[in-house]
C-alpha cells in the first residue's frame, strides 16, 4: 500500500525499484534503443538488462552503468550529495539561515 501526501507517493522498496526501471526504460525508448543497445552501451549482458527491466532488480553498479549511458550521473550525484533534511520541521525548513561572522562597525 502505498501512502499519498500531495505530490509524493511513499511506496515499498520494490515498487520503488520497478518504477526507476520503468522510467529509465522510457528513456531508453525516447532514445529509440532497444535493450541490447542499451545493455551493450553499459557493458552488460542483454539479459541482465532486460530481468531489470521487468523487476526493476539490478545491483548498485550495474545501475550506475545504466544511469551512465543515459547520461544522468549528475542525477545520482545531486541525490547522495545533497542536504539530509531527515528529521528536520517545516519550520526549519522555512527557516532562514543565519550566517556567522562579524558585523561591521560604523564609524561615528
Amino acid at each position: 500500500m502505498a501512502f499519498v501526501c500531495n505530490m509524493l507517493s511513499l511506496s515499498s522498496p520494490p515498487e520503488i525499484a520497478q518504477s526507476l526501471a520503468s522510467r529509465l526504460k522510457q528513456r531508453r525508448l525516447r532514445r529509440g534503443w532497444s535493450q541490447a543497445e542499451l545493455a551493450e552501451r553499459a557493458g552488460l549482458k542483454v539479459p541482465t538488462y532486460v530481468y531489470f527491466e521487468r523487476t526493476g532488480r539490478i545491483s548498485l553498479e550495474r545501475l550506475i552503468k545504466v544511469f551512465e549511458v543515459l547520461g544522468l550521473v549528475a542525477e545520482i550525484e545531486r541525490l547522495v550529495t545533497g542536504e539530509d533534511l531527515a528529521g528536520l520541521s517545516l519550520a526549519q525548513l522555512v527557516e532562514p539561515t543565519r550566517q556567522r561572522g562579524r558585523r561591521q562597525r560604523r564609524s561615528a
